[in-house]
């Protein structure tokens, strides 16, 4: 027990569920990443390869051959590692239960800052309907809430209008843009820095869903 006790206060609201919520597809929650997800893993990166490519970082090697299910084993190691360690919070996006994407907190700092980054992605055949932004507010929820966080940040090119709107839905102000942020499909692209702190919401991000009509309440039958 004093273990469990010492290793939360390193990384407060790991490892733990978020959700349940309701949009119009289904049930949206959050929870953490498991070993045994390789193989669906693998499967959603390869199949999604021409929605994800655009936007995420260049990795090394044919898309194909870094997404196999082999790949999943040493990358889940340092996810948890540095869940463990406080740096990091990885979840599963699950849409009825079934894994549709990943949602991430990250480069969590703690001490005057208490701040860290969120990124997401989602199936294809799971968006639209509010899939990405139910589980984005979960996320923000749970790293105010039990993350103990106060700011997160999100970075997204100009022209990915889907990924800018998920974001201001929940929240997000654009504060900047960032010259050659990022390397890109193999080139330095410009990204735009959206942020948004524990004080700029009135409630939580899900409530805020909620009455502006863009969740279900989960009372509510299918």
């Amino acid at each position: 027990m004093l273990n469990w006790l010492i290793d939360s206060a390193n990384h407060p609201g790991w490892p733990a569920t978020a959700g349940p919520v309701r949009v119009p597809k289904g049930t949206v929650r959050l929870r953490p990443v498991r070993l045994r997800d390789g193989r669906t893993w693998s499967a959603l990166r390869i199949r999604n390869q021409n929605e994800l490519l655009p936007w995420e970082p260049t990795g090394s090697g044919q898309w194909d051959r870094r997404h196999q299910s082999s790949s999943w084993a040493p990358m889940h190691s340092i996810l948890k590692a540095e869940a463990k360690r406080g740096a990091m919070m990885p979840f599963v996006i699950e849409l009825d239960g079934e894994y549709v994407g990943q949602l991430t907190i990250g480069n969590i700092q703690r001490g005057a800052v208490r701040s860290g980054w969120i990124g997401y992605w989602v199936d294809r055949e799971a968006t639209g309907n509010g899939v990405a932004k139910a589980a984005v507010a979960l996320g923000v929820d749970h790293a105010f809430g039990p993350g103990r966080l106060h700011r997160l940040e999100a970075t997204v090119q100009p022209g990915n209008g889907a990924s800018r709107a998920v974001l201001r839905g929940v929240g997000f102000r654009e504060e900047g843009l960032l010259k050659r942020y990022m390397d890109v499909n193999s080139r330095w692209r410009d990204h735009l820095l959206l942020a948004l702190t524990v004080e700029e919401l009135a409630d939580t991000a899900v409530d805020s869903l909620l009455r502006a009509g863009r969740l279900i309440p989960h009372t509510e039958k299918s």
